[in-house]
């Protein structure tokens, strides 16, 4: 087994988790609204800490790459993209969604959802075997439901078919199996455009 550290900022919460061979350390904030900044490297030195790891042990280290919180998303894989170059490690990325996928075993194709806000969900489909087969989008509760699959996500959605996944029991297992996969890019999954940006573009437009 592989030392690594993972971090999770794409969302509300933050998870950060440490392995040394088998050992395990997560470290799960429920609430970090806005405040990744503050608490992420507190974080990592409690989790590198108390699994016996420095940064150079490590043999990767790895970021979920959204969809998620624009702002967040930047957090986390400037912090892990700092500790690969600087120690000349691998970074490894992995998606909200896949790290969700990773984590279900449906039987038949399911969805995995994200909440967009306004009514609206990051969304991206997978078969049985755990293969993408609806590409990342940006669907309506509508949407959603017309396509009539069970639903799988971290936040407390109104979806039917729906079921909350704890990220903080995820994300460990599905870094581990994308870094087998040969891992993916370090780098971040935006569905859409933030708020700002749509708000610029609409005011661009209407001058």
């Amino acid at each position: 087994m592989s030392n690594f550290l993972a971090v999770d900022t794409s969302s509300h919460y933050l998870t950060v988790a440490a392995c040394k061979g088998e050992k395990q350390v997560v470290k799960f904030v429920g609430d970090c609204a806005m405040q990744h900044s503050v608490v992420l490297m507190d974080e990592i030195e409690k989790a590198l800490s108390e699994v016996g790891l420095t940064p150079a042990d490590c043999d990767f280290f790895a970021a979920v790459t959204g969809p998620g919180s624009f702002t967040g998303i930047r957090i986390g894989l400037s912090c892990i993209k700092g500790y690969a170059v600087a120690l000349g490690k691998r970074a490894v990325g992995v998606t909200t969604f896949d790290m969700l996928s990773y984590n279900v075993n449906s039987g038949c194709n399911y969805l995995i959802a994200i909440d967009a806000l306004h009514g609206n969900y990051y969304v991206c489909g997978y078969d049985e075997n755990g293969a993408c087969n609806l590409s990342p989008c940006c669907l309506s509760a509508e949407e959603i439901i017309a396509l009539a699959r069970p639903v799988y996500g971290t936040e407390e959605l109104t979806l039917p078919l729906y079921t909350q996944l704890e990220p903080d029991k995820c994300l460990v297992s599905a870094v581990i199996k994308a870094e087998a996969s040969g891992g993916g890019a370090l780098s971040a999954l935006y569905v859409k455009k933030s708020q700002a940006e749509e708000e610029r573009e609409k005011r661009i437009q209407g001058q």
